[in-house]
């Protein structure tokens, strides 16, 4: 499409001076002619059309074909740049018009009221459970297992029976030496009653004094031999009963490490089977030192509160409550931090030693702090912001200042206030002043 110019006007095209491209194009115009018809030796000035610019102007020599060529190759080009430049112009109107209606467009977004509310204050690491009791069950003597009597990874109480070892060699010994100690105490007692009989001897002078000290020392020495079989007979009794072992704690057995017939040695370096005490259990956590004073003077006042929840679970149970009980004594120079435990009763047995859990030590209550839904704070290169909603339903982008969040809830300490409302989706179709459309309003959830 050819747009043909006048004094100040085109076709489909706003006056000069409201179309972008307009100016230009008369420009250019005026000085095409300006060029080509000095060296094609017309006179006047353009035309209204090519066909009529090619009647009116005067050729120097008529009839000449070089002159007739120009001319034609003139027209040409000037109907060919005519042709480009009107859909320049028309291009940049539409892109004007297309600009205006842009701004005037609605961005679908969903929107949450600023809120205030006390919040807990809390401290959120990794934890992990152990064991407030691990055993681990080895033979003190050495022999053959004949009785196993629990199953891999049952619940045991303490003194329950766990392992028989063949007490027949150590049955013998203790009577052997049931059987020393009554010859030695028998020996004894002869020398008990020889040395008082040597004693009423010396006393008549019937005797020396040299045997009556004789007669005393091997009584004396017997003595000495009958206390020390009755050492080693309590030994062989010590060794005997431990033949048959039992659980130290109550807990859950894990798997075992022997079988019937194997032989055991004494204190080898395996294990028979590890016991591990899950009533109660601790988690422990570590948090970083500067928390280290805060936790220290609340915990004076009273005992914390260790919430944990289990990775994986869901929404199948409420988070487990248990009691801060140990802080350690030292700060790991490594990395900076302090190792905490917690107590839980585990009375349903849902922590299990190994197992990694979110601990959240809570601290205090916050009392009406400024809250709004997480996803409404974005990130960008000078800090945090969000899109508030003005009443005119324009937005403006505000920075803040947030100190964390809580149950998807950011804190904001600064740039908000309750009441406001803030953008939580569609953010990207805004920029300062752009028209919004509210779909579904939110609110932050509560604790």
């Amino acid at each position: 499409m050819v747009i043909w110019v006048d004094s100040g006007h085109a076709e489909n095209c706003p006056p000069r001076g409201h179309c972008p491209g307009f100016q230009t194009l008369i420009n250019d115009w005026e000085n095409f002619f300006s060029y080509y018809g000095c060296q094609a030796g017309f006179r006047g000035i353009y035309s209204k059309s090519p066909k009529m610019f090619y009647n009116q102007f005067q050729l120097k020599k008529r009839g000449s074909w070089m002159i007739k060529l120009k001319v034609r190759i003139i027209a040409g080009c000037l109907g060919w740049y005519l042709a480009v430049s009107g859909m320049a112009v028309l291009s940049g109107c539409s892109r004007g018009q297309s600009n205006a209606s842009l701004h005037e467009m609605k961005a679908p977004v969903k929107v949450a009221v600023v809120q205030s509310k006390d919040i807990p204050v809390e401290v959120s690491e990794i934890g992990a459970v152990e064991a407030i009791s691990s055993v681990e069950i080895k033979s003190q003597v050495t022999g053959y297992l004949t009785g196993i009597y629990f199953q891999e990874g049952q619940e045991v109480k303490g003194g329950d029976l766990l392992f028989q070892i063949d007490p027949r060699p150590y049955q013998n010994n203790l009577a052997q030496l049931q059987a020393n100690l009554a010859k030695d105490r028998s020996q004894m007692e002869n020398a008990q009653v020889e040395s008082d009989r040597y004693d009423q001897l010396i006393k008549k002078d019937l005797i020396s004094k040299e045997q009556s000290d004789q007669v005393r020392t091997n009584w004396e020495a017997l003595k000495g031999v009958v206390k020390s079989d009755q050492a080693a007979l309590r030994n062989a009794s010590l060794q005997l009963s431990y033949c048959a072992i039992s659980a130290p704690i109550a807990g859950r057995t894990g798997a075992l490490f022997a079988h019937k017939g194997d032989l055991v040695k004494e204190n080898d370096t395996g294990s028979l089977v590890v016991i591990n005490q899950l009533q109660p259990i601790y988690v422990s956590f570590a948090v970083p030192e500067q928390y280290l004073a805060e936790i220290r003077k609340y915990n004076e006042s009273g005992e914390l509160e260790v919430l944990v929840s289990i990775p994986g679970r869901g929404s199948a149970g409420p988070e487990l409550a248990g009691k801060l009980s140990f802080i350690d004594n030292a700060v790991d120079r490594a990395t900076g931090t302090i190792r905490l435990k917690a107590t839980f009763a585990n009375e349903q047995e849902l922590l299990w030693p190994g197992q990694f859990v979110d601990s959240k030590l809570k601290l205090s209550t916050r009392k009406n702090a400024t809250v709004v839904s997480g996803q409404a704070v974005q990130t960008g290169q000078n800090g945090q912001y969000v899109y508030v909603v003005k009443p005119d339903l324009s937005v403006e982008m505000r920075p803040v200042v947030s100190s964390g969040t809580v149950n998807d809830d950011a804190v904001i300490e600064k740039g908000l206030v309750p009441g406001e409302k803030v953008v939580t989706d569609g953010q990207l179709r805004l920029f300062p002043g752009a028209k919004v459309e509210i779909q579904e309003p939110q609110t932050p959830k509560g604790n």
